[in-house]
């Protein structure tokens, strides 16, 4: 069964390479069940919350598999919660799922909404903790390994460990990776993202204004 592995938070932290001076992307894990809502989880505060946070970016979740391409990429073991993800996975390919597509883990009901672009606060943050950032947002990007956001349409409790029960797949083809792809590196295919219901409000916005 596909699972959660870890769960992480982060706080503010000042950093002089963040675009606002400050930044959450340390995550760290945390024992035991903790409590999610519709914002987000209990103890994880967001630094940015102009690019950051809201109920369409409330958790990030990173597949412990792309983790490992990524080990493999930069030659150095890569902890969970390192890459920014609130939620570390194992045995289910996030960026395959549907946009809409819903899943239980612990007493959580999660819907997969948006998805992750890297910047430069990204490259900062790897670069202080010793990895190669030689072209680092460019690199991420083209893996096509970003990872989605989640909707949390049950708050609940969830811990290390939980299953991962898929029970909803909308059906219409659009997938994570297709939305990173239209929004970032081929805006030509951003028409095809309104077959998707309820998109986050800034993305339909991108698309309406491509659409003519």
């Amino acid at each position: 069964m596909p699972t959660i592995l870890t769960v992480s938070v982060g706080r503010p932290r000042d950093k002089e390479w963040a675009k606002i001076g400050r930044t959450s992307i340390d995550k760290r894990q945390v024992e035991g069940p903790v409590d999610v809502h519709v914002l987000g989880i209990e103890g994880d505060q967001v630094s940015d919350t102009l690019h950051h946070g809201g109920p369409d970016q409330a958790v990030y979740a990173y597949a412990r598999e792309d983790v490992e391409f990524w080990e493999a990429e930069l030659g150095r073991p890569i902890r969970d919660g390192q890459l920014g993800e609130n939620l570390t996975t194992e045995g289910i390919d996030l960026n395959a799922l549907e946009l809409g597509t819903r899943f239980e883990a612990g007493t959580v009901l999660f819907e997969v909404a948006h998805v992750r672009t890297p910047c430069n606060d990204f490259k900062g943050w790897m670069g202080e903790t010793g990895y190669d950032t030689t072209a680092w947002v460019k690199r991420f990007a083209q893996a096509l390994r970003p990872g989605p956001y989640l909707r949390v349409l049950r708050p609940g409790t969830i811990a290390a460990g939980d299953e991962i029960v898929v029970v909803h797949r909308p059906g219409h083809g659009v997938t994570v990776r297709d939305l990173f792809v239209a929004l970032n590196l081929d805006r030509s295919r951003l028409p095809e993202l309104l077959v998707v219901d309820n998109l986050p409000a800034k993305v339909r916005a991108k698309v309406e204004a491509f659409v003519p």
